[in-house]
C-alpha cells in the first residue's frame, strides 16, 4: 500500500512553520497554531476546515495548494485525513432520504448527475460497500464536496453537512495518486 505525505504551512505560499504527515490528523491545532497551505508529495487526502474532519472539505492530491481560500475554506486547515489507495471494485448504495429511506439505487460507477441518470431529486443518506468516494452537492462533480470511505451514513446533517444536498458522485481511482 502506498503511504501518503502532506505538509501542511502556517501561512499561504508555504510560509512559516510547518508539520508533516503521513497520517490522519483530527486536530492540526496541536502542531500549528494555523494552516494556510499546504504541499502534497504523494498521494490522496482530504482537507477540512474545522478539527475532528468536519465543516467543508476540499481534495488534495500530489502538488501545492498555496492558498486555503481557493480550496473554498471558510477557515483555515483545522483537519485532514489520508485516502487509502482501492484496488477492485466500486460499490456504494444511495438514497433519497435520511436513514436509507426514500428511492435507492446501487453505483458502481461514477455519477456526473443522479437527477437525469435515477431521477433522484436528493440523496440525504448512503450506504459504501466498497472503496472511495467523492459526493458533491452539484452535477457535473461542482461546489462542495464530502469523502465517503466505506460504512453507513444514515444522515448528512450528522457529519457537519445539514441543508447541503449530493447531485454527483465519483470513485476515487487509482489514477488519483
Amino acid at each position: 500500500m502506498t503511504m501518503g505525505k502532506i505538509i501542511f504551512y502556517e501561512d499561504k505560499n508555504f510560509q512559516g512553520r510547518s508539520y508533516e504527515t503521513s497520517n490522519d490528523c483530527s486536530d492540526m491545532t496541536s502542531f500549528l497554531s494555523k494552516c494556510h497551505s499546504c504541499r502534497v508529495e504523494s498521494g490522496c487526502f482530504m482537507v477540512y476546515d474545522r478539527s475532528s474532519y468536519m465543516g467543508n472539505q476540499y481534495f488534495v492530491r500530489r502538488g501545492e495548494y498555496s492558498d486555503y481560500q481557493r480550496m473554498g475554506m471558510s477557515d483555515c486547515i483545522r483537519s485532514c485525513r489520508m485516502i487509502p489507495m482501492h484496488r477492485g471494485q466500486f460499490r456504494m448504495k444511495i438514497y433519497e432520504n435520511e436513514n436509507f429511506g426514500g428511492q435507492s439505487n446501487e453505483m458502481m460507477d461514477d455519477c456526473d448527475n443522479i437527477q437525469d441518470r435515477y431521477r433522484m431529486s436528493d440523496c440525504q443518506s448512503c450506504h459504501v460497500m466498497d472503496g472511495h468516494w467523492l459526493m458533491y452537492e452539484q452535477p457535473h462533480y461542482k461546489g462542495k464536496m464530502m469523502y465517503m470511505r466505506p460504512g453507513e451514513y444514515r444522515s448528512f446533517s450528522d457529519m457537519g453537512m445539514s441543508g447541503q444536498r449530493f447531485m454527483s458522485m465519483k470513485r476515487i481511482m487509482d489514477s488519483c495518486y
